[in-house]
């Protein structure tokens, strides 16, 4: 397959995973409503020929299942990227001459990790626009309460001031005029730590931004790589191929020669912030306003015939939990490396990335599941991660049934609970403060001899939240004479009969100190939306739903598109 988006749609195309509709549809709303739809059906990626308001197709839902994942990266299956880390970690394969004769076409490979930089132009250079026009592009609004359109799939491109180094990182982008985005640069992230070297020096900071580039460097730009990692030398490796970059027309700055779009510009730090948000996030919640750098748009190159990238987030299972689900299974080799205790690891869709994760562990030594717990919290992006269930090596934790029945037949209160406060995401939104709260560890590897008997079930409690503490005192009064050692409280607006929804709340909506029941041997959890008056300090968000009138008008359009 070729380094750029147009050999993968006609790759998608050959081994029909590929709809290209015909009519006119509308980037605002009306394509999100067609691909949550054929997303959470496990339909194919979409291809919008005819997007209102503009001439540029839109591709979405490219990556929405794991076979396409597997055709993204060149692979038959994530598992064998995986193998292929393993390999490189082996370093016993080196202490000997027949080992690294063996080891000479892995080691080969990494030439490709250098990417080459063109003195000439690229294809994405092939359109210059120094009076760029945002509002051309089929920049989508997706859900009814975001604050306008939004870039959803950019790979934005800056440079640490004081060592030249690049990066490359994907943040959502508000569009606030023809010229102008908001960059959505949160505190932990590399770009942000780019951006503060430049507000220290009161300097312009160049920005450049791709849009439409091999699906390799578009993982890689998701990616929880370190600063010291390039990305890009990532993606050259994922795909066996140097990835080629050409300069900027008006900044320093190297991009992927073979991208769709180019937004070229700058961040000056010196300037007010600008408002951006709300914006339906894949947590399922609409993500808060708040104040963040403003991105000027100078210059835009493109393809002569180019093809606009997007993607839409929200209650999943959506597009971005397969690149989740990736991340998942490429990086679990570094994991088992630094962390030896660690046997396999499942973030289940209804976790969005960083709110559960599933371990299976050797528990050879009392504390063991703690020690997997506590090194996973110190490790990158992981440290986001408010609840980390550890089971036996036994266990497979991608069967979840054979995890919820190690949690009912081994957890007996408190005493296999682990409370550790520390940093949160910037889009949780259930803890007090903003970026810290309490993370919970759920100690589930104990061998017990029976499976959990009926009474050691859970119960789920729908509740009609009239006041205050309400669903805490209603766990209270439950757990004295339930039969079930497991309640979780949830608001009477949840179907208590999906689960998958259940767990997304309870994954969503809990802080550990606050929100957990213990009473004797049994557990409450009160995953309501909670109240001022409960200490909570921020507005709490509203779930994503998309409006009626719009549902409305895909199912009267929905032959039309081409769907049967």
């Amino acid at each position: 397959m070729g380094l750029d988006l147009q050999s993968y749609i006609a790759l998608l195309r050959e081994q029909n995973e590929l709809m290209e509709i015909e009519v006119p549809v509308s980037p605002v709303l009306e394509m999100t409503e067609i691909a949550d739809r054929v997303g959470k059906a496990g339909g194919p990626a979409l291809l919008f020929r005819n997007p209102e308001g503009s001439c540029c197709p839109v591709l979405m839902n490219a990556f929405g299942s794991m076979k396409r994942m597997g055709l993204a990266l060149g692979t038959d299956s994530l598992e064998d990227v995986a193998k292929q880390i393993e390999e490189y970690l082996d370093f016993s394969e080196y202490c000997s001459v027949a080992g690294l004769i063996r080891s000479i076409p892995r080691l080969l490979r990494l030439i490709s990790v250098f990417p080459r930089h063109l003195r000439s132009r690229g294809i994405c250079q092939q359109v210059v626009e120094r009076e760029p026009d945002l509002s051309k592009l089929p920049v989508l609004k997706c859900w009814p309460q975001d604050a306008g359109r939004f870039f959803t799939l950019p790979l934005v491109f800056t440079r640490d001031r004081q060592t030249g180094r690049q990066n490359m990182g994907m943040y959502r982008m508000q569009v606030l005029d023809k010229t102008s985005t908001a960059m959505h640069w949160h505190r932990h992230k590399d770009g942000r730590l780019n951006f503060s070297g430049y507000l220290e020096a009161g300097e312009k900071m160049p920005v450049s931004v791709a849009l439409g580039c091999d699906p390799a460097v578009t993982y890689a730009a998701t990616a929880p790589l370190p600063k010291e990692i390039d990305e890009i030398m990532f993606a050259g490796w994922l795909r066996r191929k140097r990835i080629r970059m050409v300069r900027c027309v008006t900044n320093d700055l190297f991009v992927p020669a073979d991208a769709e779009f180019v937004l070229e510009g700058f961040v000056d730090p010196r300037e007010e912030l600008v408002r951006e948000g709300p914006f339906g996030d894949h947590t399922g919640y609409y993500s808060l306003a708040d104040m963040y750098p403003k991105f000027h748009v100078t210059c835009v190159t493109h393809r002569r015939n180019p093809v606009y990238p997007a993607t839409v987030v929200g209650r999943p299972p959506m597009e971005d939990c397969f690149l989740a689900k990736a991340t998942e299974r490429i990086f679990l080799p570094l994991l088992r490396m630094q962390i030896p205790e660690l046997c396999d690891l499942n973030l289940p869709l209804e976790g969005v990335f960083h709110n559960c994760a599933i371990v299976s562990v050797k528990a050879r030594f009392p504390g063991a599941a703690h020690k997997v717990m506590n090194a996973l919290w110190g490790m990158g992006q992981m440290m986001y991660t408010k609840l980390i269930i550890a089971v036996n090596e036994s266990v497979d934790v991608q069967n979840l049934s054979a995890v919820r029945g190690a949690v009912l037949s081994a957890v007996r209160g408190k005493e296999q609970l682990v409370f550790c406060d520390g940093p949160l995401d910037a889009l949780d939104h259930s803890s007090a403060k903003p970026l810290y709260g309490c993370r919970l560890g759920v100690d589930a590897t104990s061998d017990l001899p029976h499976p959990p008997a009926p009474e050691d079930s859970f119960r789920v409690l729908a509740i009609h939240k009239e006041r205050p503490f309400q669903g805490g005192e209603t766990l209270k009064q439950e757990l004295k004479t339930s039969p079930e050692r497991f309640l979780i409280a949830v608001d009477d607006t949840v179907n208590t009969r999906d689960l998958s929804e259940v767990f997304w709340k309870v994954f969503n909506n809990i802080d550990a100190r606050r929100d957990l029941v213990l009473f004797r041997e049994k557990i409450g959890i009160d995953a309501t939306k909670k109240w001022r008056e409960e200490g909570q300090t921020r507005d709490w968000p509203d779930d994503i739903v998309m409006s009626g009138e719009m549902k409305k008008r895909v199912d009267e359009r929905w032959n039309e598109y081409g769907f049967s």
